[in-house]
Order: C-alpha cells, then sequence, then structure tokens
C-alpha cells in the first residue's frame, strides 16, 4: 500500500468506519490496472483513494465491495473488460480479477455494572469479537483485563454513547439499572438487554414506562437478558448473554440446528438431553 492509502485506512480505523479494499489479482489481454493495484471504498460505495482501472473495472468493484459490507464476507469478481453488453461496459479488450475484502469494525460492548457476572461477560466479549467498554465506578483493569476501556467517572452515564451497530447490557445490580437503561434507549444501540430477575426487570421497565419512555422504544430490551441455557453460575449466565448477542450479530435465530429427519431421510424423534 501507499503512504496516501495507508493514511486513509488509518483514518478509517480511527473513525471505526466501514469499507472495502478491492486488489486487482489478475489481468490478461488489454487491462489499464496492473495486478497488485488496490482502491478503497467506503461504505456508500465510492472510490476514496486508490485505482484498479477505469470506469469499465470501478463500477463492478464498487457494487461487490457494497455487497460485501453487507454480507461480511469477501469475494474474487471476474470483470470481461472485452464485452461492453454483458461484460462492464466498455470494451478494453482484457479480463481482470478482482478481490474485494469488506473491513468491519468490531462492534462495541458497552458493559455497566460490576461483579463476577460483568468480568465473565467482557473476557467472551472480547474473545467473541467485542470491544468492551465497561462503564462502573469500581472497574480496574486487574478485573477487566480484556477492556479495551474504563469509564470509572460516569456517575450519570453522560459518556454512555453507543452507535448503531454497539451493543449494550447491564448488570449494574440495582444500582443505577434505570437511570443508564434510559441512556442507552437514548441511543440507536442493535441491542439492550438488563441482566436481572423477571421481577426486577418488570420493575425496572415498569419505572420507564411510567416515567414517559415509548412503549415501541422500550420494546427494544432484552430483560432478562440471554439465552435460556438454564445457567446457574455467573460463568453460565455470562454465556446465554453473549450467545444472545453473537446471534443477533449474526443474525441467527438460536434454535436446534440438529434437522428432525436422519441421512436416510426417515422421520426420527429428537434426542432429548438430560441435565446434570
Amino acid at each position: 500500500m501507499d503512504d496516501e492509502l495507508l493514511k486513509v485506512v488509518s483514518s478509517l480505523n480511527r473513525e471505526r468506519a466501514a469499507y472495502a479494499l478491492a486488489t486487482v489479482v489478475e489481468t490478461h489481454g488489454s487491462a489499464s490496472a496492473k495486478p497488485s493495484s488496490k482502491a478503497l471504498i467506503d461504505a456508500a460505495g465510492r472510490v476514496l483513494v486508490g485505482w484498479v482501472g477505469g470506469g469499465c473495472a470501478e463500477s463492478a468493484a464498487c457494487k461487490a465491495a457494497l455487497e460485501c459490507l453487507g454480507t461480511g464476507e469477501a469475494t474474487i469478481i471476474d470483470i470481461d473488460l472485452s464485452d461492453e453488453v454483458l461484460g462492464a461496459g466498455m470494451p478494453c479488450g482484457g479480463h481482470m480479477r478482482v478481490f474485494v475484502d469488506p473491513v468491519l469494525p468490531r462492534p462495541q460492548l458497552w458493559l455497566m455494572g460490576h461483579g463476577r457476572i460483568a468480568e465473565a461477560l467482557c473476557t467472551l466479549a472480547d474473545a467473541l469479537g467485542f470491544d468492551v467498554i465497561v462503564v462502573d465506578g469500581a472497574a480496574t483493569w486487574q478485573r477487566y483485563v480484556a477492556a479495551r476501556r474504563l469509564i470509572t467517572d460516569d456517575l450519570d452515564y453522560s459518556q454512555l454513547a453507543p452507535l448503531s451497530q454497539d451493543f449494550v447490557v447491564i448488570a449494574s445490580q440495582h444500582k443505577g439499572d434505570h437511570e443508564s437503561m434510559e441512556r442507552a434507549l437514548a441511543s440507536e444501540a442493535r441491542y439492550i438487554a438488563l441482566i436481572a430477575s423477571r421481577k426486577r426487570s418488570r420493575l425496572v421497565l415498569r419505572y420507564l414506562r411510567e416515567n414517559g419512555v415509548d412503549p415501541d422504544n422500550l420494546a427494544r430490551v432484552v430483560a432478562p437478558a440471554g439465552l435460556d441455557l438454564g445457567g446457574r453460575t455467573p460463568e453460565e449466565i455470562a454465556l446465554s448473554v453473549v450467545s444472545q448477542m453473537v446471534m443477533v450479530r449474526r443474525g441467527g435465530s438460536g434454535a436446534d440446528k440438529r434437522e428432525t429427519s436422519d441421512l436416510t431421510g426417515e422421520n426420527v424423534h429428537p434426542v432429548r438431553l438430560r441435565s446434570a
């Protein structure tokens, strides 16, 4: 990469912006770009810097970049430069292959509170691709070694500022949970959850509803948080919550992946797993 492209990449990473890098990996015949030519394409499908050829290749690369940013998967596209009707739109007389690699920022987990559940959740979330920001006056680096950031001086949660792809989990053990919840609901966070008992969850949601929070907005809250894994220990509860976060992030259903028929196509009864 040249210096200009590296500077733009560095700026996009600081801004936590999504982008795609298109790289020419192969050319045949008449092609204006050469192998290793690169272009940086933003989330709107615009080339920010670099070059992978003229309009005949650029439009195809930008279209592929938008698709890759939507799926999160890289791809290789074949561009026919010799067919102005069925190919890229300009009879250049050659062929090229372009590797398009999306770069998506890690989603942030804003974790309110402290205790063993929060500590385990921090560790698991980091391992599963989340940047963890812990907001709690008692948080220390010794307890949250996997956190990217600790906020220990935010009593009114004014620094709680999740973006649209971020996750918020409130594990404050009844201390300020409704205040932090109200602040989270003022954002466009993708996932907002409360770790609490069913009784406590109902009390918090009722308090917010009675204090003017829109019911449709309140419906965004997952309370109690997590999938029903039957977890009892702090680590098991943290696993149920982070499993739900992964489900939301990846668009999963949380359903059992086993099929109800065997390989011969005959119907079989699902196996019942026994708990210890």
